[in-house]
């Protein structure tokens, strides 16, 4: 699981409304990268017939958006890393080049026709404008001002299923099919297979794929027999990443194994893992790359590569999606995260629930500096843990990756600043911290760690619950970090004054500046807190002067009554309860809901933040 900053996916949280620099070189400026050999250039490719400015958004509807984007740009010191230590660098910023595209393409239909006509732009105001839309919203589909999704590219509109599933493809005809192939549920509800209708050109390419690399027809013993006994029945079938992506994914795995031999003198156990996840790519099962990753002890550079989490999966929330983030570790700061955390069986245990599990006591904590981010990871990431499989946590636990220079850039929490003081009482507009939102974002992915993992009769929590399973399980980690502040108080852990600052970071993120759409697992999480708080009385709405008052008094026991439900409904593995709770607490008050919404939007210089690499030259 990751946290998003910025941009998007966490506007609620922090992106809203910092300072920004017009120019891709502004923003928040870190000390310059160490010189890291570049990427070898890509041509500029000629348009792609069909996409023509006749299509796409004009200045008059671009500008919006444009207006309300700031440019943060991440430039950490490299200068510790070794010559072996850079290379890899450049050799992972090829393979992030990859994922990006990959991703891309598992969004839209489209994407790569327009990534093509984009690349071929003039300098014009319109054109620059377009490839500023692009590289924010990572495809032809805007997410406007308000909340829409629309093409602003001549495109087609977007489908929930993506391009993993047969494009625009029904929930209810994949429902209906697997209800009458049940032999079949959990290969086309795999995390990283494709589904395709099985015709006759679907099953040549893939069968000519196998020819073309025949190491795949080696890592897939049978897929071939599969495929071939396909010919001439209608329906759906499913083809691992590696076939369905398999040129690039190759590649992919070439590139890492280069920069494992770059960095093998410096670093060994990194390029184990290297090794390993280029491995992992061509098998599609992680289990390897995800057990070198997760016990060892990295020097000075960490990598997340692959494909883990199924945000973008609006048709059943099973499928995942490719990333790459490169990161230079904070060694003090990552030590001494590290001595603190103490036993995270007692938070376990004092969870809210009776089905407690064992937990490792220390799981591998690191802060970084993002060198670069791309794919799903891109847009302000600011933390992660994983793997998300329960199995792989049970047996080598699990790592967390804290984003520094993205959680502590200043822009960005002027924003955050802003925003919360047009939404809360006076009294309160004091409360909140970076440093708070820090620790708020390290225990919100520890609380990914504790609690429920599988429904009660063993089921993932993606198989039971769908599309709420995301949503549920990030509102769970949300309100364990919260629940926990109690206690890390009485150790010692937080003052008086940072607990409560974490109470208000809390708060701070429940707060929408738009009404979610259902298909937004974070902003729908974050609206039933918001309800929930108000329904319990933490928060309160003065309609005379149209800003939320905060009871401190209420708030442990509140999260503590929310967070045991989440549990609970995890635990049950009933998708059609969790629907209905889902439903009964996203409700949306123009006159309360719309009010602190359009406090916060009035108050927000800038809504979309796009990151800007100095590793990438940019």
């Amino acid at each position: 699981m990751w946290k998003l900053l910025g941009g998007i996916a966490l506007i609620a949280a922090m992106a809203c409304g910092p300072k920004p620099s017009p120019a891709p070189s502004g923003g928040a400026q870190a000390p310059e990268l160490a010189p890291v050999p570049a990427p070898v250039p890509v041509p500029v490719p000629v348009p792609v017939p069909g996409l023509t400015l006749d299509g796409t958004w004009t200045v008059a509807q671009t500008q919006p958006i444009v207006d309300k984007t700031q440019t943060v740009r991440l430039a950490p010191d490299l200068s510790h890393l070794t010559p072996g230590e850079h290379a890899a660098v450049a050799k992972l910023l090829e393979v992030g080049a990859i994922m990006q595209e990959l991703y891309e393409e598992q969004r839209h239909l489209d994407a790569a026709a327009a990534r093509t006509f984009v690349a071929s732009l003039d300098g014009s105001p319109r054109a620059q404008h377009v490839k500023l839309l692009y590289r924010l919203f990572q495809g032809p589909i805007a997410n406007t001002l308000d909340n829409q999704r629309v093409p602003f590219l001549g495109v087609r509109p977007i489908a929930p299923g993506k391009t993993v599933y047969p494009w625009g493809i029904e929930a209810a005809e994949l429902d209906a099919f697997l209800a009458a192939h049940p032999a079949q549920r959990d290969a086309l509800l795999a995390p990283r297979a494709v589904v395709r209708r099985s015709d006759r050109d679907a099953l040549a390419a893939d069968l000519a794929t196998l020819d073309r690399h025949p190491v795949l027809d080696t890592l897939h013993p049978g897929l071939r027999g599969k495929l071939e006994a396909l010919r001439g029945k209608p329906g759906l079938y499913a083809v691992p990443y590696s076939v369905a992506y398999a040129d690039r994914l190759v590649r992919a795995h070439d590139l890492l194994a280069a920069a494992a031999d770059a960095v093998d003198a410096d670093d060994p156990e990194l390029a184990g893992y290297l090794r390993n996840r280029g491995r992992d790519l061509l098998s599609d099962d992680y289990e390897s790359g995800d057990a070198a990753w997760v016990t060892a002890s990295f020097r000075n550079l960490n990598v997340q590569i692959g494909s883990y989490e199924s945000y973008d999966d609006e048709l059943h929330g099973a499928k995942t999606f490719f990333s790459l983030s490169v990161l230079a570790r904070r060694p003090a700061e990552s030590e001494a995260m590290r001595a603190a955390l103490g036993n995270l069986q007692a938070f376990e245990d004092a969870l809210p629930y009776k089905q407690h599990k064992r937990v490792r006591d220390r799981i591998p904590v690191g802060v970084y500096d993002v060198i670069a981010d791309f794919g799903q990871a891109r847009g302000g990431n600011t933390a992660t843990i994983l793997p998300n499989e329960a199995y792989l946590a049970q047996r080598y636990g699990r790592t967390i990756l804290l984003r520094a220079n993205i959680m502590r850039d200043p822009t960005l929490f002027d924003g955050v600043e802003d925003s919360w003081r047009a939404a809360i009482a006076p009294a309160h507009a004091r409360d909140i911290t970076a440093d708070a939102t820090f620790h708020r974002t390290l225990w919100h992915e520890i609380g990914h760690y504790l609690g429920v993992d599988r429904a009660g009769d063993g089921r993932t929590l993606s198989a039971a619950l769908g599309d709420t399973a995301d949503l549920l399980e990030e509102m769970k980690a949300d309100l364990v970090s919260l629940f926990v502040a109690k206690s890390l108080r009485a150790r010692g852990y937080y003052d008086d004054v940072r607990l409560r600052a974490v109470y208000g970071a809390g708060v701070r993120r429940v707060l929408q500046n738009n009404r979610p759409r259902r298909d937004q697992p974070y902003q729908t999480m974050q609206l039933v807190q918001w309800n929930f708080f108000l329904e319990k009385g933490v928060l309160r709405f003065d309609a005379a002067t149209d800003l939320l008052a905060i009871d401190y008094r209420r708030y442990h026991d509140t999260v503590g009554d929310l967070l045991g439900r989440v549990l609970a409904i995890q635990h049950a593995g009933d998708r059609a309860a969790a629907a209905r709770f889902v439903d009964q607490y996203t409700r949306w008050d123009d006159k309360l809901h719309g009010v602190i919404a359009k406090r916060i939007r009035d108050a927000q210089r800038y809504r979309y933040t796009v990151f800007r690499y100095a590793a990438l030259g940019e």
